[in-house]
């Protein structure tokens, strides 16, 4: 735990704002080193998934040459959203470390709260209309993965 870290993170989320980006800054650390930064560019690239967290997960692991960023940490700005932490599980970062909550997010217009409560509900009684299509077909790719030889688990 390092406020240094967490110091730049805020900072980042700070200078995006002036640059057109979101209020969100992220930073990764291997090793007391910081490895990555992202910023939100939400807006700015057109892409809903250009999440601060989201951003420095994939500049940490082009760097690294790995999927898999085990011995990192990672600081944000602000209580990662549910995609953001799903990315932080499936990176593998040993600890998250973040400033302001989701409770302070909301009151600036970032409210997940509807994301959490979705996730609680059966698929078809969610907001997005989803039905499942072909579901025995789509079983042939996990059947081919578990016998796959060569297949890296993940």
């Amino acid at each position: 735990m390092n406020k240094t870290f967490m110091r730049q993170a805020i900072q980042l989320a700070i200078d995006n704002i002036k640059n057109g980006g979101g209020p969100f800054g992220a930073v990764i650390v291997k090793d007391g080193t910081v490895i990555a930064t992202g910023v939100n560019r939400v807006t700015a690239n057109n892409d809903p998934t250009a999440h601060a967290e989201v951003c420095a997960i994939r500049q940490a692991c082009e760097k690294l040459g790995s999927f898999s960023l085990e011995g990192c940490d990672i600081y944000s700005s602000c209580e990662p959203c549910p995609m953001c932490l799903g990315a932080i599980y499936w990176a593998h970062l040993d600890h998250l470390y973040y400033g302001a909550n989701k409770h302070d997010a909301a009151a600036a217009g970032f409210d997940d709260q509807f994301i959490y409560e979705e996730l609680e509900l059966p698929s078809g009684n969610r907001r997005l209309k989803t039905a499942s299509l072909l579901e025995e077909e789509a079983k042939a790719p996990f059947t081919l993965w578990a016998h796959h030889e060569q297949r890296v688990e993940y």
